[in-house]
């Protein structure tokens, strides 16, 4: 056995994020859910009494390293070192070999495990005055992401065909199911940028399991199709989308709601390649689906008319402005996108193989929904809504606080986390209602050479005096 004080474990990581009993969402994620999902997951490496990267050490410096505006693996292995030293342990290696060993024994499907379930029981749980209409409402969307340009991440996700070999870099195409009341990750799903079963839909139907009876998908149009809206149907869920611009619309047929605003048929199309014959029949042959005509009169807005199509066919408890306000919240999933890829600075990922680019990005997917907990549990104590208070105001004052927090004794713990919740609650989100803003930058960039031919040769030129 180890003379040395304990060593941390998973409740070192949720206290990090705030956790303390009695709270709300605090059983979101509980010390005994990592244990179990490890457990689950065949997670079991360093068990030596005087090992340094454990399960619970490898999560907690993981997550730290992507919430953090440092995120080499040097400076995540000095963040360890401090934390023992902090611990009264001994201080181990600054060395980043044992570290960068340990983080691949963090299985993919227990990061995405725990992501989920953060986010899931922070929404689950949610007060209905965060909903829409009471409903529970999620956003789905899509991004890319790039990588390092190494030929085993070029081989699983290559670089855009318009780009010439050795001067691009590999691309992630990333979908994503976030909640409107609470902000949360309900679920993602990773692919190439090209390729068979790579597309924003193909993914999104990959996302399928995490919606539940009663939900109502927000996309835009290029979520607006025939297959998508059926299945979602056959889970029990309602779809608002913006209607497709191939999709024909004529408000003078259909059953009439009111002035730009009435229900049609959608007949079945004919089956797809990928869905199989067995589903093909399960589908209904019409779908009844209503389109909403929105007249944006806000100036400054790009748009100025649209069409929403929508399974909320009552109108009585869906009014044609409810319909246009629903789609219009749509917009939140572009912000929560820009805090996940710029505030964490995840648009740019740093790790060399797939398997450990895939662990990356749920590692900031668990951090952010980890941080959206902590803005839920400050929004409650401020008596507002989530999306009130900023995001990027709570990550730095996590940061600020990380070290109070994992160091606290039990009986001081409680108390250091309501200072946490008080000074995340400060910083709210300005109310700007309509905002304009250009889509240009005021700030030039410095002029800098771009690399034409690949860095191999342009090195070799270099060397043969052929040039600066």
């Amino acid at each position: 056995m180890s003379l040395y004080p304990q060593r941390p474990t998973f409740g070192t990581v949720l206290r990090s994020f705030g956790s303390a009993d009695g709270l709300p969402f605090a059983d979101a994620l509980s010390e005994e859910d990592i244990n179990n999902a490890c457990k689950e997951e065949g997670v079991d490496f360093a068990n030596g009494p005087d090992d340094v990267y454990t399960p619970a050490v490898t999560l907690w410096a993981f997550v730290a390293q992507c919430l953090s505006a440092s995120k080499s693996c040097v400076a995540a292995v000095a963040r360890v070192v401090v934390l023992r030293f902090a611990l009264g342990l001994p201080v181990c290696s600054a060395g980043t070999g044992g570290y960068c060993k340990a983080r691949p024994k963090l299985p993919e499907s227990l990061l995405g495990r725990l992501t989920c379930q953060v986010g899931g029981g922070v929404e689950s749980q949610a007060p209905d005055s965060w909903r829409w209409h009471n409903r529970c409402v999620k956003l789905a969307d899509g991004c890319e992401l790039s990588m390092p340009d190494t030929p085993a991440n070029q081989a699983e996700y290559p670089q855009s065909k318009s780009q010439k070999p050795g001067l691009g870099f590999p691309h992630m195409r990333l979908v994503v199911l976030l909640a409107f009341a609470s902000a949360c990750l309900i679920d993602a799903a990773m692919g190439a940028c090209k390729g068979k079963g790579t597309s924003e839909t193909e993914l999104f139907r990959k996302l399928l399991g995490s919606v539940a009876a009663g939900d109502v998908i927000v996309a835009d149009r290029f979520y607006c199709t025939w297959w998508l809206v059926a299945l979602l149907r056959e889970r029990g869920a309602d779809a608002c989308f913006r209607l497709h611009q191939k999709r024909h619309y004529d408000f003078s047929r259909g059953r009439q709601l009111g002035q730009g605003d009435h229900v049609v048929s959608w007949p079945k199309p004919e089956r797809p390649e990928w869905m199989d014959e067995q589903t093909y029949a399960r589908l209904p042959d019409q779908l009844e689906m209503r389109e909403v005509e929105v007249v944006v009169k806000t100036p400054g807005c790009r748009v100025r008319h649209l069409v929403a199509a929508t399974t909320l066919l009552d109108a009585q408890r869906y009014s044609a402005a409810d319909i246009a306000d629903l789609y219009q919240k749509r917009w939140h999933v572009e912000l929560d996108i820009r805090s996940i890829k710029q505030t964490l600075k995840m648009d740019i990922l740093s790790c060399k193989t797939p398997a450990m680019v895939r662990r990356e990005v749920w590692t900031h997917l668990l951090g952010y929904n980890l941080v959206r907990k902590v803005l839920a549990q400050a929004a409650l104590a401020g008596q507002v809504k989530p999306r009130q208070l900023s995001f990027a105001g709570a990550v730095q004052t996590m940061n600020a606080f990380r070290w109070l927090l994992v160091t606290a004794r039990a009986e001081d713990g409680a108390r250091f986390v309501r200072v946490l919740l008080l000074a995340v609650g400060t910083h709210a989100v300005g109310n700007r209602p309509d905002r304009v803003e250009p889509r240009e930058v005021k700030r030039r960039p410095k002029k800098q050479k771009l690399l034409m031919r690949p860095r191999q040769q342009r090195r070799a030129e270099l060397l043969a005096g052929l040039g600066a």
